[in-house]
């Protein structure tokens, strides 16, 4: 089945003077134009081609690929605003339309937002929206707790930050559990930390006790050995310094620098920490 806004495999048909025709299935004959066309193409093969269309709103082909396809989230920029839509670059030539019905808020050129890819059923044209929560699934039954995640960060709310999990659900990173600088359109690993009650999610960017610790460990001795075996911060330096430099808690730290010094890998006195 030859889907439309996605990556399809299709057969060439045959060569004609402006490109290559190819078999569309239901769709019919759908053209490659010649500058797309592979110079060793030759009709009966199979080529990976993106499906979408052009501004005649008849199917076209492409070798080139977009940065993401229908069915996806993806953090991408306002090169333009019309009295249609707002238009994204999203890597083909032809831009990608947010509809003024589909904006959360007003979008400004030159802004990059986090959307979601679909195909329009009416029109049957590719479209952006970045009315995130109709597209996320409600119900978390793929995840345990523990599991290891790819986040994108989609929304800064009073408690902290609203992340897309695996491109299908949304979590919760709590303020007071991130120590690292996190921003809109940022891709990050993450953690199921728990699922609750109503179906909702927390996560979180460290790992879960001593396998947390054992991650700062190894995170610690490769930043002193970067800054030739010495760093100005010991037990007593602020949590806030900590986590500016090595993007975890000082309950974590001190943890860490506890286990280095135990096995004489550290010492400390009141400048800093040193590498033996």
């Amino acid at each position: 089945m030859v889907e439309i806004g996605k990556l399809n495999n299709l057969i060439a048909l045959k060569k004609v003077e402006f490109g290559v025709y190819f078999d569309g299935e239901e769709h019919g004959e759908i053209l490659l134009p010649k500058k797309y066309v592979p110079k060793d193409l030759h009709t009966d093969d199979v080529i990976e081609v993106f499906i979408y269309r052009d501004s005649e709103n008849r199917l076209i082909a492409t070798t080139e690929k977009p940065m993401a396809v229908v069915g996806e989230f993806a953090f991408l920029k306002v090169v333009s605003v019309t009295k249609f839509g707002a238009f994204l670059d999203w890597g083909l030539p032809k831009n990608l339309m947010v509809p003024y019905r589909e904006q959360k808020k007003t979008l400004e050129e030159e802004r990059s937002y986090v959307v979601y890819i679909y195909l329009d059923e009416k029109s049957q044209r590719i479209t952006a929206s970045t009315k995130l929560d109709q597209f996320l699934d409600l119900n978390p039954i793929k995840f345990e707790e523990g599991d290891e995640v790819d986040l994108l960060i989609y929304e800064k709310t009073n408690i902290g930050y609203k992340a897309i999990i695996e491109g299908t659900h949304s979590g919760i990173l709590y303020d007071n559990e991130v120590f690292q600088k996190l921003e809109i359109g940022q891709q990050v690993k993450g953690y199921v930390k728990k699922i609750r009650e109503d179906n909702k999610i927390d996560l979180r960017l460290q790992k879960s006790g001593y396998q947390n610790v054992d991650e700062a460990i190894g995170q610690l001795l490769a930043k002193l050995k970067e800054q030739d075996g010495f760093i100005p911060v010991n037990d007593k330096s602020p949590p806030e310094v900590i986590s500016e430099i090595f993007g975890i808690s000082k309950k974590t730290f001190k943890k860490s620098i506890g286990a280095l010094y135990k096995k004489r890998l550290i010492i400390m006195d009141d400048e800093g920490i040193k590498l033996i």
